[in-house]
This record gives structure tokens, C-alpha cells and sequence, in this order.
């Protein structure tokens, strides 16, 4: 499908592919501004996500792959920068495997490489944080006017044991563009990625930002925008 997009700016495409329960408008927004001056900035609602409304979940990443590159086709770009966070990054992640003449480079943060050995009790401790939002009406109003489709479909697939594609993050040698992983201190789990991805990849550059967990591209926005500056600057 083709994807509901905004575009910002002129110039060498880049493409922010936002985090779970999130649109292309309401995440990356400090990067956006910071970027569209030099780029042209693409920010993309997601399968099921904001204004690109999908019932169908169940191939979440491999349908968000083909998304991406019919939404580029569609906008007439051959290929671009991939930016993504946590849902977005493994959206990526696939894109960047299936689609690889389509990406000049791929960044990536909140993502885990490894599967925990405490995974079941993390997915329980992430299940039991997102049903609170059922408990609060003002919640339900906000995802409700934010998704035009069922956003609850997302907290049901988190659900699942086996949602998360370890058997994508823990490899990425089939991606030959320059690849930037970016962590907060403040998730082990993530962190684990900075020695992990350079010993097994020659092309994956590395980055750990203090004061910052799992969405560190909005806890730590800045540092995150001068980060991957710089790692553009250094790109082909």
C-alpha cells in the first residue's frame, strides 16, 4: 500500500519511520526541523498507524517493506536515507534487506540485537504498560483521534511471544548500505548492540547517548539529530 506521507524541505531524500502507536507528524519532529533545511524530509504513518489504514497486521514488517518502497516509487524517489526508531527501525530493517538498491544509508535505535534471556518476562512487564492505557479515558480519546484505523491491533500483537523478528536484528550482513546504530545508556538490552553489531559488521557504526532509554531519538532529540549528522556527512 501506499503510505500516507508528509514531505519538508529539498534535497537528498531522508525518511523518518516513527515508533509504535505513533504517525510520521507526531514522532521524529525535533529531526525534522533540524534536517529539512538540507534534505528533503519524509515522514511516512506506517501500516495501520495515523492516516495509512490497515486492518491487516499479521506480516507486519515484511508488509511495511513493500509499503515503504511502493510509497517511494510513488513519490518518484529511487532511493533515500532510512531513519527509523524501535517499530520503525525493524520496519527498516526489513526495508533495508528486501529493498537494499533503495537505501543510501539506515539508522537505527531502539532495537534490541540478541534475543534476552528474560524476554518473556520483558514482553509480560511491556503487555501489563501499554493495557494501562485502557484505563484512561483521555488515552483512548488521543490514540483514537491520532489512528484512523484499529491502533489496538498493536498492543495485541505485542502480545505475542514471538512478535519480535530476532532473526532479522541479530544479523544484518544482507544490508550493504552504511548502517548507524544508535543506543540510550539507560536499556542494557540495546546497549549490548554496540559491541555486538561492529564484531560482526565492518560497516556499522556505533553510538551510546547518556540519559536516554529505548526512544532516545526524542528523549535525547538533539544529540540524536547531531549524531546521525554526522554520520551522514561521512556517507557516499
Amino acid at each position: 500500500m501506499i503510505l500516507h506521507s508528509e514531505s519538508f524541505g529539498k534535497g537528498e531524500p531522508i525518511v523518518f519511520l516513527h515508533s509504535g502507536l505513533q504517525t510520521g507528524l507526531t514522532d521524529f519532529e525535533y529531526q525534522r526541523n533540524y534536517f529539512k533545511e538540507q534534505f528533503q524530509v519524509i515522514v511516512p504513518d506506517l501500516r495501520g498507524h495515523g492516516n495509512s489504514v490497515s486492518e491487516d497486521v499479521t506480516d507486519f514488517f515484511e508488509d511495511c517493506a513493500k509499503d515503504v518502497a511502493e510509497t517511494l516509487e510513488h513519490l518518484g524517489i529511487e532511493s533515500a536515507h532510512i531513519v527509523g526508531a524501535s517499530l520503525g527501525a525493524l520496519s527498516g530493517i526489513f526495508f533495508a534487506k528486501r529493498f537494499p538498491a533503495k537505501v543510501k544509508s539506515l539508522t537505527i535505535s531502539g532495537v534490541t540485537a540478541e534475543k534476552p534471556d528474560n524476554w518473556e518476562q520483558l514482553r509480560e512487564q511491556e503487555t501489563q504498560n501499554q493495557q494501562q492505557i485502557f484505563q484512561y479515558e483521555e488515552a483512548i480519546t488521543y490514540f483514537n483521534q491520532l489512528h484512523k484505523g484499529d491502533w489496538r491491533k498493536f498492543i495485541e500483537m505485542g502480545q505475542n511471544e514471538d512478535w519480535y523478528p530476532f532473526e532479522e536484528t541479530n544479523d544484518l550482513s544482507d544490508i550493504d548500505s552504511p548502517i548507524l546504530y544508535i543506543t540510550g545508556e539507560g536499556n542494557p538490552n540495546e546497549t549490548k548492540g554496540v559491541l555486538y553489531y561492529p564484531a560482526k559488521h565492518d560497516h556499522v557504526r556505533v553510538s551510546v547517548i547518556p540519559f536516554a532509554s529505548h526512544l532516545v531519538h526524542a528523549e535525547q532529540a538533539e544529540l540524536h539529530a547531531k549524531t546521525l549528522e554526522l554520520f551522514l556527512s561521512h556517507v557516499d
